[in-house]
Order: structure tokens, then C-alpha cells, then sequence
């Protein structure tokens, strides 16, 4: 990984998520705190989605979108500060994946970069499979940054337009 400098300015995309309690609400508190971050400004928020959920037994649907950042916090940083939003807004945290959950925030990509931690993968392992994930970052794309890539190339408009669009639509926010 390239050691990135804290004066450096690094553009930052999150996916957001709820389906429980409110998930609207939820959604719009964690942009606004998003945009409270230390060292770091919400550029941009995508319109919200609503989509069937992925993950065990009968779930309520999810609201999803994503957010651009502007950060000069590293990746793992940014991602703790992601996970303090998380537990201040309910997130329950255990050892079964993809349950119902108050506010699910992912760091998808950062600039252009490629990380495999532990506690951390960029860009996100399974983005490129989630119409819900995918959308939120097209329209992001076609309004901040139409060349949009993943760090192999990949465009993400290009991604998005031959994605599956079965259960995914527009919410009413």
C-alpha cells in the first residue's frame, strides 16, 4: 500500500444502509454525521434506493445510497470513525453476516487504492455483485466523476448499467 501523507486529500466513497428502526431517518443522520468527521467534508450524496435484503430469515427491505468524502484521514481511520457512527446510531455487531441492522456503513473505495488488512479490504470484496452498492456510486459517478474506476480499470457506470435491476428502486425520501 502506498503510505498516504495526513495533509493529503483522498477521496473517499461509503456505502450507507438501514432496514430496521427507521431506516430513512437512519440514513439521514449518518450523512450528517458523515459530514462531521474530523479532517474530512461530504462532497456528495447519492439518491437513496430501496432493495429486498440479502441475509437470513424474512428481513425488512433496505434503504441504501452512498456518500463521496474528501478526507485526510487514512483508510483504517476513516473506517473507525465509520464504525463510532455505526455504534452511535444502534449498530449490533455478531458473529452471523448479514442480519437486519440499524445503520451498515462500507468503505468501498479509496482513491484509487487496493488494501487487504484484517480489519479492512479496498475496494469493498463483494461491491461489484450488489445492484444496491452499485447505483448509489453510478449516480455519484455521473455527477462528480463520470471516469469512476475500481483500481483495475473497471468503470463503474459500465458496472452499474449491467447489473441486475430486479428489486432495486428509487425511494421515496
Amino acid at each position: 500500500m502506498t503510505r498516504l501523507s495526513t495533509a493529503q486529500k483522498n477521496i473517499a466513497y461509503i456505502g450507507l444502509g438501514s432496514n430496521l428502526d427507521q431506516p430513512l431517518s437512519h440514513i439521514k443522520q449518518a450523512a450528517e454525521a458523515l459530514s462531521q468527521i474530523p479532517q474530512t467534508q461530504l462532497l456528495a450524496l447519492s439518491p437513496l434506493y430501496q432493495s429486498k435484503a440479502i441475509g437470513p430469515g424474512s428481513q425488512p427491505d433496505y434503504i441504501n445510497g452512498a456518500a463521496a468524502l474528501e478526507t485526510s484521514l487514512p483508510p483504517l481511520e476513516l473506517l473507525h470513525q465509520l464504525q463510532a457512527i455505526e455504534n452511535k446510531q444502534g449498530r449490533k455487531r455478531g458473529s452471523v453476516r448479514w442480519v437486519a441492522r440499524t445503520l451498515d456503513l462500507d468503505l468501498l473505495l479509496f482513491n484509487n487504492i487496493t488494501l487487504e488488512t484484517d480489519e479492512l479490504t479496498i475496494p469493498h470484496p463483494r461491491m461489484t455483485e450488489r445492484n444496491f452498492v452499485l447505483f448509489p456510486l453510478r449516480d455519484l459517478a455521473k455527477h462528480l466523476s463520470p471516469a469512476l474506476t475500481l483500481p483495475d480499470g473497471r468503470s463503474i457506470i459500465n458496472l452499474a448499467q449491467n447489473c441486475n435491476d430486479d428489486g432495486i428502486y428509487l425511494a421515496n425520501s
